[in-house]
């Protein structure tokens, strides 16, 4: 590894008036304290001619700090985090056996160490992956010019890759591989530019995993975790049986309500609750799931100065970071064509900069995921975090999952690295985000046309692949005045029920509550981005069709019917 600049070490204390909190502005570019401008993708090319070899061989060490650029390391170091890292987390000592790995290196040295399986007995001699060239992305654009990349067994001993089968189908590091740490790293700086210099960025078999190991190094059977009042249910679902109790922040179109979440910690009652107060935050601040709010820059930075205030931890987990979108016109379904191919600059500075990028602590723990940008089979993705945070998650996962699929990771490779490079991946994030905007006007303005207005009612996403519906679930028959959760959930089923009759799958907002049976209101989680594109207007015409019959009453509960049966 080539030596690295000394950081500056500060200490950073909390602080009780948010209004005293300083966040830079990731917005501005501004000039490093080192002299050096930000890293931008016209920087890599000669940041890698000047930095050391990449590490080849099987299983070989590497981190992020040996592809960072010079301007990370003049910046200050993330606060230290020991009071926050669990018992469990602590106590993990890492793998004697891959810590023997970077003796196989030694030239001559004869291996009767690692099981370590001979490349002679893997069946595969060569991978072949069909991709798309940049910018010809769809489908019938990539039967016709994409290229053919082949993974060979032997391409780094023939001098033809720098990753090869012999190694990625070998046992690895935990970190995942030298290759795609170096893209993802680069990504990172791109894109997020963290304001401290001892981040680190690793792969992970995929977001949920990556949770779960974040659950258990950050939090202790009991304990309590912040989420929004609706949050991923897999989320919920995880932390459940690690005896961990979630708590609900209160939502608005935007998402989190910063005031809320700094009301519940104020006020926090360690007697009355059992537990002291919560340490962690879990949060997907860009088309959230399920609702699809997207928080603002401004919500984001009161949520922070928050966290500073109460010394939280934000996991940031961002699969649809990439999805943001333009405000939805009524009338206008979006083309593909017209923010298809825009100036990489602008396209990152149209995006609403992350928690990663005005963290000046070192308390955000950023998961990234390949699913919803490339494909979730993959099982890939990166997690970005303070050092200190992310060695003791490696630690996990060299007992867990060792390290992400092999062969996903070479084919991350041959597409990202040796097709696309940073630039062709942008043009790719720029395309589906494109495709998913029209998915949105699609269904935005088919919930406009068919379903009655008076018993439903939405704000259109602004990223994401998800659209929240709220029924007014008081105009139903079986309401019968008794607005209680049991008669809520009568009413809930029997509306899900009357939506699968007519051939329509939707998914319940009580699945997403983050503390279960206490629903108020009634919603519907949609997707649009399952469904065949020309497909989506048919199911929600279908949705309207089940609540109108399920709400059958519609002159006594106002809802009107027009000519076609369509609400007016």
């Amino acid at each position: 590894m080539p030596p690295q600049p000394a950081a500056i070490d500060i200490s950073v204390e909390s602080v009780t008036d948010t209004t005293s909190v300083v966040l830079p502005d990731p917005i501005e570019t501004v000039v490093n304290g080192d002299g050096h401008l930000p890293f931008a993708i016209k920087d890599v090319h000669g940041h890698r001619s000047r930095s050391g070899p990449m590490p080849s061989g099987v299983a070989p060490y590497a981190s992020a700090d040996m592809f960072k650029s010079p301007a990370s390391f003049g910046k200050p170091k993330a606060k230290r985090w020991d009071h926050w890292i669990s018992q469990e987390s602590s106590s993990r000592t890492g793998s004697s056996i891959k810590k023997s790995a970077k003796y196989l290196k030694k030239p001559g040295l004869i291996t009767l160490g690692g099981g370590l399986p001979s490349c002679d007995y893997f069946p595969f001699e060569r991978i072949d992956v069909k991709v798309p060239v940049a910018p010809h992305f769809s489908e019938p654009e990539t039967l016709e010019s994409g290229i053919v990349r082949t993974a060979g067994k032997h391409d780094i001993r023939n001098g033809k890759s720098l990753y090869d089968l012999e190694v990625c189908l070998n046992y690895g590091q935990a970190t995942g591989s030298a290759q795609l740490i170096r893209f993802v790293t680069e990504h990172t700086e791109i894109v997020h530019k963290p304001p401290y210099a001892d981040w680190w960025c690793i792969l992970t078999a995929g977001n949920v995993s990556a949770l779960e190991m974040c659950l258990r190094m950050l939090c202790t059977r009991g304990d309590y975790l912040l989420t929004e009042e609706y949050a991923f249910a897999t989320t919920l679902e995880a932390a459940a049986p690690l005896g961990l109790r979630t708590l609900g922040i209160r939502m608005d179109k935007e998402g989190m309500l910063a005031d809320d979440l700094d009301h519940v910690l104020t006020g926090w009652d360690e007697l009355e609750r059992g537990r002291p107060k919560p340490l962690v935050l879990y949060t997907v601040p860009t088309g959230q799931n399920p609702t699809g709010a997207t928080q603002s820059y401004e919500r984001r930075q009161a949520i922070y100065a928050i966290a500073e205030k109460h010394d939280l931890c934000i996991v940031e987990d961002e699969p649809y970071y990439f999805l943001q979108m333009e405000d939805y016109a009524p009338g206008r379904i979006h083309s593909t064509a017209e923010t298809e191919r825009v100036p990489h600059d602008e396209y990152l500075n149209t995006l609403i900069p992350s928690y990663l990028s005005m963290d000046t602590s070192g308390r955000v723990i950023r998961l990234d995921s390949f699913s919803k940008i490339i494909a979730p089979g993959a099982r890939a993705g990166w997690i970005t975090g303070a050092e200190q945070l992310i060695e003791r998650f490696a630690r996990h996962a060299e007992v867990s999952t060792q390290t992400p699929s092999g062969i996903s990771q070479i084919i991350l490779y041959k597409l990202l690295e040796e097709t696309w490079g940073h630039d062709g991946f942008l043009e790719w994030l720029m395309y589906i985000r494109s495709e998913y905007t029209r998915r949105r006007d699609t269904i935005v303005a088919a919930c406009e046309s068919h379903l009655p207005r008076e018993i439903a009612s939405w704000n259109p996403p602004m990223a994401g692949m998800f659209h929240w519906i709220n029924i007014k679930w008081h105009k139903h028959p079986k309401f019968n005045k008794d607005p209680s959760t049991t008669n809520l959930k009568e009413v809930e089923e029997s509306i899900f029920q009357a939506a699968i009759g007519k051939g329509v799958l939707c998914s319940l907002g009580s699945w997403f509550r983050a503390q279960k049976d206490t629903d108020t209101e009634i919603f519907l989680r949609v997707t649009f981005a399952a469904a065949p594109l020309d497909r989506i207007e048919e199911a929600i015409s279908r949705l309207g069709e089940a609540l109108r019959e399920e709400f059958q009453n519609g002159e006594a509960n106002g809802i009107e019917q027009g000519a076609n049966g369509h609400g007016s």
